[in-house]
């Protein structure tokens, strides 16, 4: 059974790649932009969902939004970004269509970008009156 796992593992990039050949063919464009740009979207797509996770697990300490939801919907991103890395058209099909799905629905008012980020860092940490005691 370990053998038919890594086969599967082992042929999964190279029929990918083979597709990406046939694809290129097909629709007369250079093989190098069909690994090249899905490769730069998949690093630009981590890097950005790098710092929209922080902003939002500061806006879930702030009870603003669902710590849950948010693991899910930044995992998703992750994987998705992941499969643009992989050479080959079929991973790149299988992170477009991980990302069109609609999972994040139910919470549209709050969603925090990387700026929230920044200002919640700035903000002060406690509000309201005081007295010192000596």
């Amino acid at each position: 059974m370990r053998l038919v796992y890594l086969l599967i593992v082992l042929a999964f990039p190279l029929l990918d790649l083979y597709a990406t050949v046939r694809v290129a063919r097909w629709t007369n464009v250079p093989a190098w932009a069909w690994l090249g740009l899905p490769l730069v979207a998949g690093f630009l797509l981590l890097r950005n969902e790098r710092l929209a996770f922080r902003a939002r697990t500061i806006a879930a300490m702030h009870g603003e939004e669902s710590l849950l939801r948010g693991l899910f919907d930044s995992g998703r991103k992750v994987l998705a970004g992941l499969l643009l890395l992989l050479p080959g058209v079929i991973s790149d099909v299988m992170a477009l269509v991980l990302l069109a799905l609609p999972l994040n629905i139910g919470n549209r008012d709050h969603v925090p970008h990387a700026a929230a980020f920044g200002r919640a860092a700035r903000r002060a940490p406690f509000e309201g009156e005081y007295r010192r005691v000596e």
